[in-house]
């Protein structure tokens, strides 16, 4: 439980500044090279927990709050891209990918 509220604290602060342009988000999302992975594993994480309410393992509530979680690590992706010119550092794709890598075994543990 406590990794969600450092994640949706940190969505929140990072979506201070995604906000700032609309411009830099069309082109983190045309242009940047792991685009591609990061929308197939959102995906991924989706298309499980969808599975998972139809299968009766998760609430409808639950499955809001893991969407919740993957909105706010997908916010804060697009804020790290707009401060360093619609590119992610490799320090910032290794935060990306670890907060993804919790919020997918979150849906595993809430499934059981």
């Amino acid at each position: 439980m406590k990794l969600r509220h450092v994640i949706a604290a940190a969505a929140i602060v990072a979506s201070l500044g995604a906000a700032a342009s609309a411009n830099a988000e069309t082109q983190w999302q045309k242009n940047h090279p792991l685009r591609a992975h990061d929308n197939a594993r959102l995906e991924r994480q989706n298309d499980r927990i969808r599975q998972d309410v139809k299968d009766g393992q998760l609430t409808q509530k639950q499955a809001r709050q893991l969407r919740a979680d993957d909105h706010s690590i997908r916010t804060e992706e697009r804020a790290d891209a707009y401060v360093n010119g619609s590119h992610l550092t490799a320090q910032d794709q290794r935060q990306i990918t670890a907060q993804e890598n919790a919020n997918s075994r979150a849906i595993y543990a809430e499934r059981h």
